[in-house]
């Protein structure tokens, strides 16, 4: 008599749900900030821009140890190591709990925060990379929605913290269990599918050997002599200058057009639903047309998107402007963690996203900044929009010029 066999669960499935969760909490309690800016002016008096640029030095400070957490990740793997940076996270707002002065505001949050903050892309996009091929597009994306899905929780339940128990204790609260839930869920992480044996066979999996056009892995020192690393560095850069600016500054910009407060913060809870659907949507997509016939698409879409803006002036404008915003964003974030293993391999995916996600961050942290500058002194945000359309155009021409790497004996 035969035995009936169940198939077993495929552990990449599992990993999955953990980076899924790991990009909600990490980039949800990121977003979550902003929620304490009114508590945070109320009780100390300091400015919108002083509160603000504590934020854009933890953005920077993950992308720049975003670096080291990749090459990190490529030679240990990601369970220690996202171990030790929900630590990080978790005490940074912990100790945000007993802020007094603003440079504790900038080492709490910008610094010990933003090295927490260093290993939700890099360590969630590189094991996703690092477990799915055939299905590297499709699985991204749906790690991805738990970008969005934080997006849109955690500010509402830190809103309702505050208004039940302080600003203080809402701290406390979130910091403590994002630790706790981020430290669990690290111990769930395997590098790659060789640390779990008897996995299921590659038809179910999705798993095949690399397809990178090349035909084989670079070497980071291989990878970071091309042209074409740096052209996706750049790229990267010029992509999140203008992401991250208009995520900063569009609640601003409608309200300057006559929009009401709770209209204007619609624009945005918009953008965030909808790049949920993009990255789920685009993700599939990349599996079927590559990475960067997707990355061009999004060019495309938000260079249209921006110029529509130039005349944007109502409501349902604006509302327009983020369905199709939302899915260029979302798109974009997807991509890229794939277009860095399509043309270079994942033998060190991890250093190689590190540093491409460096270049983000250090664009993402100057935009919102510069577009204030430039509002500040023009008393408009209509140059800065024209800027950033120039800045998508010349991403959008070096995503043309993008060739594979050139096999190398």
């Amino acid at each position: 008599m035969q035995e009936s066999r169940k198939p077993r669960l495929f552990y990449g499935h599992i990993i999955a749900a953990a980076c899924f969760g790991i990009q909600a909490i990490g980039v949800g309690i990121y977003i979550a900030y902003g929620v304490f800016f009114i508590p945070l002016m109320s009780e100390f008096g300091w400015s919108r821009t002083a509160i603000s640029g504590a934020s854009s030095v933890a953005f920077i400070i993950m992308g720049i140890f975003g670096i080291f957490v990749g090459r990190l990740n490529d030679a240990f793997g990601p369970r220690k190591l996202m171990t030790v940076t929900a630590v990080f996270l978790g005490i940074g707002y912990l100790l945000m709990s007993r802020l007094t002065s603003l440079w504790q505001l900038y080492l709490f949050y910008g610094i010990i925060f933003g090295i927490g903050l260093s290993s939700v892309d890099v360590i969630a996009l590189t094991t996703i990379a690092r477990w799915f091929t055939r299905k590297r597009g499709t699985m991204t994306g749906i790690v991805k929605v738990g970008t969005g899905a934080g997006q849109f929780t955690l500010p509402l339940v830190a809103s309702m913290l505050i208004l039940s128990y302080g600003w203080r204790n809402a701290y406390i609260i979130i910091g403590a269990a994002a630790m706790l839930t981020l430290v669990g869920i690290a111990q769930l992480l395997k590098r790659d599918p060789s640390q779990v044996p008897q996995h299921p066979p590659v038809k179910e999996t999705g798993l095949q050997p690399d397809k990178k056009p090349s035909g084989e892995s670079l070497s980071l020192e291989q990878a970071i002599h091309s042209v074409q690393f740096w052209t996706v560095c750049i790229i990267n850069l010029t992509v999140v200058f203008c992401l991250m600016s208009i995520m900063v500054h569009i609640v601003p910009h409608a309200r300057d057009i006559g929009v009401s407060a709770p209209k204007a913060a619609a624009v945005l809870s918009t953008i965030g639903g909808i790049s949920m659907l993009g990255r789920f949507v685009i993700g599939m997509a990349i599996d079927r047309i590559g990475s960067k016939k997707i990355m061009i698409i999004c060019f495309c879409l938000l260079i249209t998107d921006l110029l529509w803006l130039q005349t944007a002036d109502a409501l349902w404008m604006l509302i327009v402007f983020a369905c199709i915003y939302g899915i260029a964003h979302g798109g974009f974030f997807t991509a890229i963690s794939p277009l860095v293993a399509e043309f270079f391999g994942i033998v060190s995916h991890g250093a190689l996203l590190g540093v491409a996600i460096c270049f983000g961050a250090l664009g993402g942290g100057a935009g919102p900044i510069m577009a204030g500058y430039v509002f500040d002194v023009t008393g408009s945000y209509r140059l800065f929009f024209w800027l950033i359309c120039f800045m998508s155009l010349a991403g959008l021409g070096m995503m043309f010029l993008l060739r594979p790497v050139e096999d190398r004996d």
